[in-house]
């Protein structure tokens, strides 16, 4: 028989074995027992969770919490969701991130990724269809422009900076302007032939929007050339609420430094296998992107 003392001492001491096993103590996990990772719409919405599907049941598993994911319709979404509070973790692109900070919301990019040759950016190209006449920016005044989505860094305002040096503004130069949405839609907008020239992020030969649309059996590869290609940009940032607790962000980041080695197949289905790991980094370090923004922002005002 046992006393009431001892099945409180057996109670209290099977609590304390599973939070060793566990890993974790009641810390900051019960103010957060659910933490939301939401992302930009890079690709068609069931393709973004289809591929952080296991990444996202990884975090879940290493930070103690639930750990949901929220495929955004929009950037626009994923600031806005930073801003009031209901998106915690949020994988953004540089110029998303900026808009988020040039309007203040109170974000810290703590991660990036670093690409499988070990350089740390991507660029922006504008694609044409290879049976296009066109070989260059000059070629297709008067013709259509697919861009991505506003606070698209490859996909609209690295884009704009380029023609600006050029002296060309879109919506006067080409004969229609059309936002559509994602980069997987843009390719296929200039493969329906909606637009004549479309803007999309490009890493190298082997790693690009295209050749994981080519993967995926949406477009083949050699039905498109680049025109234009920009100088390197920063990879994307992962930013989290700023007013997180410090544990909390020093342990979110610790899983994400340990996934590629920890969780190696989730980590490379978020790339194909085309990042080698995370790097750490901070606000100063997309200061340049936040000036980008600013300088886009000063062009709408220009027109205005």
């Amino acid at each position: 028989m046992f006393n009431r003392r001892q099945i409180l001492g057996s109670a209290l001491a099977a609590s304390s074995l599973a939070v060793t096993r566990s890993g974790w103590a009641a810390g900051w996990q019960a103010k957060y027992p659910e933490l939301v990772l939401g992302i930009i719409p890079a690709e068609n919405a069931s393709g973004v969770a289809d591929r952080y599907a296991p990444f996202v049941e990884y975090l879940s598993k290493e930070l103690g919490t639930k750990v949901t994911l929220r495929v955004a319709n929009d950037y626009a979404a994923v600031i806005e969701g930073q801003r009031n509070g209901s998106i915690h973790i949020a994988g953004y692109g540089p110029a998303s991130y900026a808009r988020a900070v040039v309007t203040g919301v109170k974000v810290e990019p703590f991660c990036t990724t670093v690409n499988d040759d070990g350089t740390v950016g991507y660029y922006s190209v504008f694609y044409v269809r290879t049976d296009s006449p066109y070989k260059t920016i000059e070629d297709l005044k008067g013709k259509n422009l697919g861009l991505v989505d506003p606070n698209s860094t490859s996909g609209n305002n690295v884009p704009r900076f380029i023609l600006n040096k050029e002296k060309i503004v879109p919506e006067s130069y080409f004969s229609h302007v059309t936002y559509t949405g994602s980069h997987e839609n843009a390719v296929i907008a200039l493969q329906q032939k909606t637009v004549d020239v479309a803007a999309n992020w490009w890493n190298s030969e082997d790693d690009s929007n295209l050749t994981r649309m080519v993967k995926k059996g949406l477009a083949k590869k050699e039905d498109f050339r680049i025109i234009s290609k920009s100088d390197l940009i920063p990879n994307s940032p992962f930013a989290y609420l700023a007013d997180m607790p410090a544990d909390a962000k020093a342990d979110i980041w610790k899983a994400f430094q340990a996934a590629p080695t920890k969780a190696k197949a989730a980590f490379d289905k978020l790339s194909d296998g085309k990042d080698k790991e995370y790097k750490a980094v901070d606000a100063k370090y997309y200061e340049t992107v936040v000036e980008l923004i600013k300088f886009i922002d000063s062009l709408r005002k220009q027109k205005s």
